[in-house]
């Protein structure tokens, strides 16, 4: 490789998903210097094919709905949710500057969030839950406001998205999913999708970015707004640091190392690992090789920021319960022969919907978060066994609902019986013996489910009995918009393994960011925010945007921290 060129800057960020994004728009705005470096050859990270919800208690948008929290209850929420992990101090400071970043970003950026009046906290029911005025989700963008830029937006992910068309939450989805029912949803469908393909015909994507991808979309443009370079295929090799304090970075950039010294210091948000298989090995208690294991999270998610920080001196939490917030996922065959991940959100809750295991056995409420969902999952497993997980449905359910990468009607389910993604069977036996469950668990299970879900009932997992099961369902469907028996044949099944939405087991930081040494002593110019940062949920999932939230609001923090930070004296 070529002899190093050298760039000065103040801050060096790196990282282009939320949380770096959030820390150089901040110091950007703050006067300082910034350089963004991301080694994947487009930006936006795990938070441009994520939902784009972000969980902050005590925003403005939450009082212009009239929800004004006692002062206490989000924390009390935190402290049970996280129990013996509870970080009081970088709770507090969250919990303080998360509606301060939301009436920044909103205020000075391109940022723009949308707040439904209900969204249950996924424990809504535990001490301190709220049944909304928490999780916010970004308002679509324009993608022509990014001009040449657009073309280095990373995607959404194939599995989320119709047409290649990430819809947007709420209203949006509902249109879709009555499109064969009501007229007004079939001409705001049509005229959703005659924009997208024109869109695509001319641009080669669509370009009414929403969720994650508008969340991606309008940081980096705020990004740009400020002159912020941000250098792609760049990965970061080392730190620099001397007598102790980290003052810039080696950076590959075209082929040549780059000596970047940053007099302010180094933002690390490089994405977590959820692609490091041998830190999920040593983690990841279901992967005991690092390979049974499926993320939908970029690959380019392999710990380098992690990596990093220990070469500093920094420590990785590993006392949590659960080291990544885990969903469902489901493999399937992409169109081009290519491996898809399917992360299961929503489907589960559907009336006419059970899980079972290879044993034919239920083990949890299906409508529970996926977080949660996981963990049952785990527990059923018979040692030694594969972890894995069947979601069942009948033909009404699945023409209705969809189920994972099947869509509902009209669409065509055929390609995804070919591929084997999804199993059918004229009876339950025939079902199971296709999938691999055994037959005589499945049908007693399915006997014994139907048999109170005719009167809306589950009696064995209290299925649609909390607030976020009930949200997650069918609101047109009663007496349980979670509930409804399995007898429409045939019968069809899909497998699910354990993925993961990021990773939580990060760097030790303090309430200000900054990355800690063995003796918990921060270590001079190192930050970490996003899925770098130990999570501070404890290693629990509260509700619908908890890495986005803190993701967003610790990269405020770190930007701001990193501005009032002298520069490093060098040698």
């Amino acid at each position: 490789m070529a002899d190093s060129e050298t760039y000065e800057c103040d801050a060096l960020v790196v990282g282009s998903g939320a949380a770096g994004m959030s820390a150089a728009v901040t110091a950007g705005h703050q006067g300082l210097k910034v350089l963004i470096v991301e080694k994947e050859p487009r930006f936006g990270g795990t938070t441009a094919r994520s939902g784009g919800w972000l969980w902050i208690p005590g925003t403005s948008l939450a009082h212009a709905w009239g929800i004004v929290e006692a002062p206490d209850q989000a924390r009390t929420y935190l402290r049970h949710e996280a129990g013996n992990n509870f970080d009081a101090a970088r709770v507090d400071a969250f919990l303080t500057a998360g509606p301060q970043a939301v009436d920044f970003f909103t205020g000075k950026t391109a940022l723009r969030f949308d707040m439904p009046l209900t969204f249950p906290d996924y424990h809504a029911e535990a001490p301190g839950g709220a049944q909304g005025g928490r999780s916010m989700v970004t308002r679509p963008f324009d993608g022509h406001e990014l001009g040449p830029h657009i073309k280095n937006l990373g995607s959404p992910l194939p599995e989320l998205t119709v047409f290649g068309m990430m819809l947007g939450s709420g209203k949006e989805i509902i249109h879709f999913m009555r499109a064969t029912k009501s007229l007004t949803s079939a001409l705001y469908v049509a005229r959703r999708l005659s924009k997208h393909f024109l869109d695509v015909m001319r641009h080669g994507r669509g370009m009414t970015l929403t969720n994650g991808n508008a969340l991606a979309g309008r940081l980096a443009k705020s990004a740009f707004d400020l002159n912020i370079p941000l250098w792609l295929s760049s990965p970061v090799r080392e730190l620099i640091v001397e007598d102790g304090t980290v003052r810039g970075a080696m950076v590959e950039r075209d082929g040549r190392l780059v000596r970047v010294n940053a007099n302010r210091g180094v933002i690390l948000a490089c994405g977590g690992f959820p692609h490091d298989v041998e830190r999920r090995k040593a983690m990841f208690p279901h992967a005991p090789t690092g390979n049974e294991h499926f993320s939908p999270g970029p690959t380019g998610n392999t710990g380098d920021g992690l990596r990093l920080a220990e070469t500093a001196g920094g420590r990785v939490e590993d006392s949590l319960p659960n080291a990544a917030a885990w969903v469902p996922v489901s493999i399937t065959v992409r169109k081009d022969g290519s491996r898809g991940v399917m992360p299961h959100f929503i489907d589960r809750a559907k009336p006419g919907v059970i899980a079972v295991t290879r044993a034919g056995t239920r083990f949890a409420n299906e409508g529970n978060s996926y977080h949660d969902f996981v963990q049952e999952m785990i527990k059923a497993a018979k040692p030694g066994e594969e972890i894995s997980a069947f979601l069942i449905c009948d033909h009404r359910s699945l023409r209705k609902y969809g189920l994972g990468c099947v869509p509902p009607f009209p669409m065509p389910i055929g390609r995804h019986i070919r591929t084997g993604y999804l199993k059918r069977g004229a009876t339950l036996a025939e079902l199971a013996a296709r999938a691999g469950i055994d037959p005589k668990g499945l049908q007693a299970a399915v006997a014994e489910f139907n048999t109170a879900a005719a009167e809306g009932r589950d009696p064995a997992f209290g299925k649609g009995s909390r607030a976020y099961n009930r949200y997650q369902g069918d609101a047109l469907h009663g007496p349980n918009p979670c509930v409804a028996p399995i007898q429409d044949r045939p019968f069809y099944a899909i497998k699910m393994v354990i993925g993961d939405l990021g990773t939580y087991a990060g760097i030790r930081t303090d309430a200000n960011a900054r990355a800690l040494d063995a003796d918990g002593r921060p270590i001079a110019g190192l930050y970490a925010a996003g899925n770098d940062m130990a999570s501070i949920m404890g290693g629990n999932y509260p509700g619908a945007g908890i890495t986005l939230g803190p993701a967003l609001t610790f990269g405020y923090i770190a930007g701001k921290h990193i501005s009032s930070s002298p520069p490093a004296a060098r040698q």
